[in-house]
């Protein structure tokens, strides 16, 4: 692919936690284009089965390669456990960066031996997680807390409410009377809620957030494959939904700091999508 640095980079999430990633993307290489697809259709992923989870995320990346994406990444905890190796085995030619738990950059930097790991349900159960677990956590005490209803909440855009906050407290309370000093986030939405998580926490609290290691692995791995685009450019944005299109677009200037049309897609059965309709209109 000769002209592969013209192409934008592919990231998917099943809703807005991938604007996260996006965001420190668009922060670190405002030259890139990108699409971006968020699969509200089917949100949340984190109580799906793995396999389902596999089926959207092979539709997903097929969408993307269909429109040229030069990378793809994945934005998405759940989707990264349950799909990440399935999809590079499937797509041997293109390129997938993936969401990892943070575990090792805080089994590395805590004090107390004591790390709290916010995640949905599947990332806890799937073969990364443990992995991670497995080779970086040894002599590190992990607590961990799936925070049942947090990703509804913010793709509401409820960052600072009283359900987020019931949620995050019955989360940390007991974490912080551990003992803990960081908290890992294992999902791309939780960032979103960062200053409330050190409201609770309080600031000796390391909180993690993947999201900028992510954009440096795409950069690098850009470089390496010499698909960089001109950094002299300025890169444009394009937004996919599976869900509500005006929905999606309400909460670009509060979660990414940016505005953009929005193009919605639909699903036919749960692995095939079929081609996208009119961008929703301007209000």
């Amino acid at each position: 692919m000769s002209d592969s640095f013209n192409h934008p980079i592919g990231v998917f999430d099943s809703g807005v936690g991938g604007l996260s990633v996006l965001r420190a993307i668009r922060a670190q290489m405002p030259e890139e284009s990108v699409l971006y697809f968020g699969d509200q259709g089917h949100i949340p992923y984190g109580p799906r089965p793995m396999e389902q989870i596999r089926r959207f995320s092979e539709a997903i990346a097929n969408f993307l390669l269909a429109h040229n994406a030069k990378i793809v990444v994945v934005a998405c905890n759940t989707a990264s456990a349950a799909a990440l190796k399935y999809l590079r085995a499937r797509f041997s030619n293109l390129q997938f960066v993936g969401m990892e738990p943070a575990v090792k950059p805080a089994a590395e930097t805590t004090r107390t031996g004591k790390v709290g790991v916010l995640a949905t349900p599947a990332t806890f159960q799937g073969a990364l997680y443990a992995s991670v677990v497995e080779r970086f956590a040894n002599g590190v005490e992990l607590f961990q807390d799936t925070c049942k209803g947090l990703v509804q909440e913010i793709e509401k855009g409820n960052l600072t409410g009283s359900e987020t906050r019931r949620i995050l407290e019955g989360a940390l309370r007991p974490m912080l009377e551990k003992n803990i000093d960081t908290v890992v986030l294992g999902c791309t939405h939780y960032p979103f809620v960062i200053p409330l998580i050190r409201e609770i926490a309080g600031e000796k609290v390391r909180v993690i957030d993947p999201a900028p290691a992510v954009a440096r692995q795409v950069k690098r791995l850009l470089e390496a494959g010499g698909m960089k685009s001109d950094p002299s450019a300025r890169g444009d944005v394009r937004f996919f939904t599976s869900g509500d299109p005006e929905a999606l677009k309400s909460m670009l200037p509060l979660l990414l700091g940016e505005s953009g049309e929005v193009e919605r897609v639909k699903w036919v059965g749960d692995s095939v999508l079929a081609g996208e309709t009119k961008q929703a209109p301007a209000p």
